[in-house]
C-alpha cells in the first residue's frame, strides 16, 4: 500500500492519510534524510550551493512536507488517536532539526561555501540563505562543546514536547466546557442566529434549551449581548480561567502554569548556554529590533500615548453604565456587554446590525476583487476538483492566476469554529514556491500552496432552509489579516525555498502584510461592493458606514493598552523575570498591570494560562511584532492615503507594493523593503493618528 505522506507530486492527499500512515512516512523520511547530510558530510569537494546546499534543501522539504500535513490535520482535526500519534513523533523530529543545527561539519562546509569563490557566483537569495544558515547554526549551537550540545538537545526535545502539552491542555479545557440554559428569559439579548446555533448544540447532546461553549461563535454573543449577568460572569469565569488550578471541568493535569514554569526555566537555561543573558536576547537576533531595551522602549512609548485616552473610555465606560444601566461596578463579565450598549447609544447601530451586511459569499467576493484590482491576479474557486482533497466538506479551496492567466499559486479556506479544531485564525504554507532543476530536462516552478484558516460561525439550518454564515466587521478584518498572510507566501518571485514567501523574513515585520489588509475594512469604495444584508438584498447604506467609521476609534485606547499590556508581559517574562525567584508569572503580570494597565481583571484570571502565542506558538519575546508591525502597516498605507485623489485602490501603488513588499519575501531585510516601498524608514506618526491618538 503506498503511503500519501510521501507523495510530492501534487497537493496533499487529505481524504487518504491515515493515522497508521504516519509513523512509517516520518521514519522512512528521517532515514532519507539522514543519508543526504551523511553524503554531503562526507563529500571532500569544496562545497557549491549545487553539490552541498540543494541535496538538503530538496531532502528537507519533503520532510517538512509531511510532517507540515500531520501538524495541519492535528490542529483542524484534533482526536485522541491523532493527538497520541502526533506526539509520538514529535521528539523525532525535533531531535531530527536540532541535531542539524548543531552538526559542526555543515556548518565548516557552509563557512566554506560563502568564502569559497562559488559564493560571488550566487543570486542575492542564496546569498541571503547562506548568511541566514550561518546564523541559524549559531543559534543552534553548533559552537557548543560536546556536553552542552547534548544538554542543549535535551532542551529543545521537552520544549517541543511542552509546547504541544500546552495546546492540547488549551484545547481540552476549551471543549470541556458546556452550559445549558432551559429558560428562554436567561438568554435574552443573544442574537437570535447564535440562539439558533446554541439550540441546533443542545439537541445534538439531547437536551433542551440552549448550549453555550468557549469556542468564539459562542463565548463573545454570550459577553457582548447575554443581558443575564450571571450568565455573563458563568461564562467569563470558565473562559478565564481555562487550563488553571481553577478550571473546574478539567483535572490538575491539565493546569498549564506548571507547564510555563518550566518553558521558562528552560528557554533561560538554553539562552545562557549559547552564551546570552536572556532568552530576549536570542529571539531578537532574528527580528528587526536590535535589544530588549528598544523593544520595552518601544512599547512604553505607545503605552504613554495610549493610557491618557484609555483612561477617557473607562471613565465614559463607567458613567454610562451607572447612569444607563444601574451598575455601580463595572466587573470583567460586564465590559463588552456594557461596551455594546454604549456603542449603540452613542452611534446609533450595533455590530449585530452590521452583521447582516456581511454574508460570506460576498465577503470573499468583495476581497479578491480588491486584491485582484491591487496586483493584477485573479482568484477564482478550484476549475478542477479532480486532484482536491480536503480535511472537512466545509473547506475551500481556490486558485491564483496572473494577468496572463497563468496559475500562480492556490489556497485552502477552513472558516467555520469546529470542536475538534484549534481556535484562533492563522495562515500556514502547505507547499512554497521554489525552482526545481529536473535532470535531462528544463526546471519548473513549484506552485505555492496555503492553509487559511479561522474560526467563525458556521451557516445556519432554519426551517429547512440554509442560512449563509454572517461574519461581523471585527471578522472581516480577521479573514482580510490572514489573507494578507497568504498573500505574502502566494505571490512571491523567490525561487529558492529559504527565502521565499514567508521564509526568511524577521518575525517582528511578518505581520506587515497582513495588517495593512486590514485598513481597506474602513474604506467605503471596497465595503460598498462587498455587502448585501441576508434579507434586503441591499448594499450597506452610507450612513451605516460613517457610523462605523466614527466608532472605528471607539475605546481604540483600551484596546491598544490591552494588547501593549500583553507585549511587555511578553517581553519581561524573557528578559528580566527569573523562574523560580520569589515572584510568580501572575505577580509579574500584575505589577505591568498596575504601571501600564486602567482595567484590572479579577484575582481568579489566569491569562497566562492561555498566552498560546508565547508558550505554544513562535512569538516568545516577539509578541511586541503585532504593536510594531502596526506602525510598518500604517505608514506603508498612508502611502495609498497619499494617493487617493486617483482611488484608494490605486494599481500604480499596488504594484509598487507587491513588488517590493510581497514579492521578496525574506530575499533581503524588511528593513530594506520597506524603504524600497515607502521612501524612508518607518515612522510612528501615522498608527497614532489611525488610532485617532494624535502627536502631542
Amino acid at each position: 500500500m503506498s503511503n500519501p505522506l510521501l507523495d510530492f507530486s501534487g497537493l496533499p492527499h487529505f481524504s487518504e492519510i491515515k493515522n497508521e500512515h504516519i509513523k512509517p512516512a516520518i521514519e522512512a523520511l528521517l532515514r532519507e534524510n539522514r543519508a543526504v547530510i551523511e553524503n554531503v558530510r562526507a563529500d571532500v569537494r569544496i562545497p557549491t550551493w549545487d553539490t552541498f546546499v540543494q541535496p538538503m534543501v530538496d531532502a528537507n522539504e519533503r520532510l517538512s512536507r509531511a510532517w507540515g500535513q500531520v501538524s495541519h490535520l492535528n490542529a483542524v482535526m484534533n482526536n485522541p488517536e491523532l493527538r497520541k500519534i502526533y506526539n509520538e513523533n514529535l521528539p523525532a523530529i525535533t531531535q531530527f532539526y536540532a541535531e542539524l543545527s548543531q552538526d559542526l561539519v555543515l556548518y565548516e562546509k557552509f563557512k566554506q561555501l560563502k568564502a569559497g569563490p562559488d559564493f560571488d557566483h550566487l543570486n542575492s537569495s542564496r546569498k541571503k540563505i547562506i548568511e541566514n544558515e550561518l546564523r541559524d547554526f549559531r543559534l543552534g549551537g553548533a559552537e557548543l562543546s560536546p556536553d552542552k550540545k547534548q544538554r542543549f538537545l535535551q532542551i529543545q526535545e521537552e520544549l517541543s514536547k511542552l509546547s504541544s502539552q500546552f495546546n492540547d491542555n488549551l484545547l481540552d479545557a476549551t471543549n470541556a466546557f458546556a452550559l445549558f440554559i432551559e429558560d428562554e428569559e436567561s438568554v435574552a439579548g443573544i442574537p437570535p442566529d447564535v440562539q439558533q446555533t446554541a439550540r441546533k448544540l443542545a439537541e445534538a447532546d439531547s437536551k433542551v434549551g440552549w448550549k453555550f461553549t468557549l469556542h468564539m461563535p459562542s463565548y463573545l454573543p454570550v459577553m457582548q449581548y447575554a443581558d443575564n449577568r450571571d450568565l455573563r460572569e458563568k461564562m467569563y469565569r470558565a473562559y478565564a480561567t481555562r487550563a488553571s488550578e481553577f478550571d473546574g471541568q478539567t483535572g490538575s493535569d491539565k493546569d498549564n502554569m506548571p507547564l510555563i514554569n518550566r518553558i521558562l526555566e528552560l528557554r533561560l537555561e538554553q539562552a545562557q548556554i549559547l552564551g546570552y543573558k536572556n532568552y530576549a536576547e536570542v529571539s531578537l537576533v532574528t527580528k528587526m529590533a536590535t535589544s530588549p531595551q528598544q523593544v520595552l522602549d518601544f512599547l512604553r512609548k505607545l503605552a504613554h500615548r495610549a493610557k491618557p485616552y484609555a483612561e477617557q473610555d473607562l471613565h465614559a465606560l463607567q458613567q454610562f453604565a451607572l447612569e444607563k444601566l444601574g451598575l455601580i461596578k463595572v466587573e470583567a463579565w460586564d465590559l463588552a456587554y456594557v461596551s455594546e450598549k454604549l456603542r449603540q447609544e452613542r452611534y446609533a447601530f450595533s455590530d449585530q446590525e452590521v452583521k447582516q451586511y456581511f454574508p460570506e459569499d460576498k465577503v470573499l467576493d468583495g476581497m479578491f476583487k480588491l486584491v485582484q484590482k491591487l496586483y493584477g491576479i485573479r482568484i477564482t474557486a478550484a476549475a478542477s476538483t479532480r486532484n482536491i482533497q480536503c480535511w472537512h466538506s466545509d473547506v475551500k479551496f481556490f486558485d491564483i492566476h496572473d494577468a496572463t492567466g497563468q496559475l500562480i499559486g492556490q489556497f485552502y479556506l477552513d472558516l467555520y469554529a469546529r470542536s475538534n479544531k484549534r481556535g484562533g485564525a492563522w495562515m500556514d504554507d502547505a507547499i512554497t514556491r521554489r525552482r526545481i532543476d529536473i535532470k535531462d530536462a528544463a526546471s519548473l516552478i513549484q506552485l505555492p500552496v496555503a492553509y487559511l484558516t479561522c474560526n467563525f460561525s458556521a451557516p445556519v439550518n432554519i426551517d429547512q432552509q440554509v442560512r449563509p454564515a454572517l461574519f461581523t466587521h471585527d471578522e472581516v478584518i480577521v479573514l482580510f489579516h490572514e489573507f494578507g498572510h497568504g498573500l505574502h507566501h502566494l505571490l512571491t518571485r523567490i525561487e529558492d525555498l529559504g527565502v521565499s514567501g514567508i521564509n526568511g523574513v524577521e518575525w517582528d515585520a511578518v505581520e506587515l502584510p497582513s495588517q495593512f489588509m486590514e485598513n481597506f475594512c474602513w474604506e467605503w469604495e471596497v465595503l460598498a461592493s462587498m455587502t448585501q444584508h441576508i434579507d434586503s438584498k441591499e448594499p450597506l447604506p452610507r450612513t451605516l458606514f460613517e457610523k462605523m467609521l466614527k466608532a472605528k476609534n471607539f475605546q481604540s485606547g483600551l484596546q491598544m493598552l490591552r494588547q501593549i499590556e500583553f507585549a511587555l508581559f511578553d517581553m519581561h517574562v524573557h528578559f528580566d523575570f527569573k523562574p523560580n525567584d520569589n515572584k510568580s508569572v501572575l505577580q509579574l503580570l500584575d505589577d505591568i498591570r498596575s504601571d501600564i494597565a486602567v482595567i484590572v481583571p479579577p484575582d481568579f484570571n489566569r491569562f497566562p494560562n492561555s498566552f498560546a502565542h508565547i508558550f505554544a506558538g513562535g512569538y516568545a519575546a516577539g509578541y511586541y511584532s503585532y504593536k510594531w508591525a502596526e506602525v510598518l502597516s500604517a505608514d506603508a498605507y498612508s502611502l495609498f492615503e497619499e494617493t487617493a485623489a486617483s482611488g484608494l485602490i490605486n494599481e500604480v501603488a499596488g504594484k509598487h507594493f507587491f513588488e517590493e513588499i510581497l514579492a521578496v519575501g525574506g530575499s533581503r531585510t524588511a528593513l530594506e523593503s520597506f524603504v524600497a516601498f515607502r521612501g524612508r524608514e518607518p515612522e510612528l506618526d501615522a498608527l497614532l493618528r489611525h488610532n485617532g491618538m494624535e502627536m502631542a
